[in-house]
């Protein structure tokens, strides 16, 4: 019998990052446990980030995930916004690299078409299919519940990947 695979969904933000840890062994997904590591305003862009970091750093160590999945960034109107939102993307995609896992990335139409059917939904329709997928699921922002549709995402995603590069590579 497969062990079942542990996945880390991460929806990063300057202010709010969210996290969501889910099991997957065949077509049965398992909630595990969400939550949000905030960085504090008052506080310069390195120190924020190190905070992001850190707190996502303590959340990998306890959860232990195999694999890890991060949402693309999107570029909007404000380009210093988007800037920072980068930099976050950064800072808390190199806490699963450093930890050896291997990391996956999903533009948010990709988790929406995942999660609910369509590219282009509302955050409501994101939350409802969550809990109908995961009704175990619990979530304090909706940055976690994002965290937990990626990890959705990745879950569905990733045998077709490691059957893509099999055929590749051997």
């Amino acid at each position: 019998m497969r062990d079942a695979i542990r996945i880390m969904g991460i929806d990063p933000g300057l202010r709010r990052t969210g996290w969501a840890v889910i099991e997957s062994l065949g077509n049965t997904l398992r909630f595990v446990a969400a939550g949000t590591v905030r960085s504090d305003d008052k506080c310069d862009l390195p120190s924020r980030l190190r905070q992001l970091h850190e707190g996502l750093a303590e959340i990998l160590h306890s959860q232990r995930p195999h694999e890890a999945a991060v949402e693309q960034t999107f570029v909007n109107k404000d380009a210093v916004a988007t800037l920072k939102l980068g930099q976050a993307r950064g800072a808390v995609m190199l806490v699963p690299a450093l930890a050896g896992l291997p990391v996956a990335e999903y533009a948010p139409n990709a988790v929406k078409k995942t999660v609910i059917g369509v590219g282009h939904g509302e955050k409501a329709q994101i939350h409802m299919m969550v809990k109908v997928l995961m009704p175990r699921a619990t979530f304090d922002t909706d940055d976690a519940a994002d965290a937990i549709a990626i990890a959705i995402c990745h879950a569905h995603h990733r045998q077709s990947a490691a059957g893509r590069l099999k055929a590749l590579y051997g």
